[in-house]
């Protein structure tokens, strides 16, 4: 009898522990249905309904510095070709023209010894006409029909200042006729061609002058002339040491 009771005893305690391990299992299960999933996003990543959506920033536009224009520098207007001249010449001035053939007479001046060979010339030109007229620069002298180009110039003797004649009045250019180097010949006239405004333009025809008192002259490559200067002896003062 006490070996049946203890039988049953137990047997009611394995189903009262049965029972209560088959609670908690379900309990479990219950839970684990409940949960998130693996394969949901994370909370933080899910949208949310209730966020307020913030408006976007914009940076103000700044406005650009302007510099104000700076007037541009002008070159001067170089002066038209007028009547009777050649290579972009006239009035310089808006009211005095350079002065071409027909304004001007020409002579040459022997300044050496007498008996000696004629090497230094002094070349005046008288403005003869009824208006005032400017010379530019210096003179293209050219020695003779042989000439192979026009005398140099001597650059050193730039006076910085325009020779403006008046009607009656004078300029002179001083001429060194030979400075013994090669190539000489015999120049039987001297001519020259005036500049205008531009140096290297030319103004109307040229000029011929009268020899001084002599059939030819002996020239040679080493010939120089001057800028066009109202006093006569600083002109010469640029040719007679040579």
């Amino acid at each position: 009898m006490n070996t049946a009771n203890g039988r049953n005893h137990r047997s009611r305690r394995g189903w009262k522990s049965y029972t209560l391990g088959a609670a908690a299992c379900t309990a479990l299960l219950a839970a684990t249905a409940c949960g998130p999933s693996t394969d949901d996003p994370r909370p933080s990543d899910r949208p949310s309904s209730t966020a307020t959506p913030q408006p976007a920033t914009t940076t103000p536009a700044v406005p650009t510095s302007t510099a104000p224009a700076r007037p541009g520098a002008t070159a001067p207007a170089t002066p038209t070709a007028g009547a009777g001249s050649t290579g972009g010449t006239g009035r310089a001035d808006g009211s005095t023209a350079a002065c071409a053939k027909g304004d001007l007479s020409l002579s040459a001046t022997n300044e050496d010894e007498k008996g000696r060979q004629v090497r230094h010339l002094l070349l005046t030109v008288t403005n003869v006409g009824t208006r005032k007229c400017n010379l530019y620069n210096y003179p293209y002298v050219q020695m003779g029909a042989d000439a192979q180009a026009p005398v140099a110039v001597i650059e050193d003797s730039d006076p910085k200042a325009l020779a403006s004649l008046a009607p009656g009045e004078k300029a002179y250019a001083a001429l060194l006729v030979s400075g013994g180097h090669r190539d000489t010949y015999e120049a039987k006239y001297v001519s020259l061609t005036l500049q205008g405004p531009r140096l290297g333009s030319h103004v109307g025809e040229s000029i011929r002058a009268g020899m001084p008192g002599i059939d030819s002259l002996t020239v040679d490559d080493g010939g120089r002339v001057t800028y066009w200067m109202t006093a006569s002896g600083l002109a010469l003062r640029f040719i007679m040491s040579s």
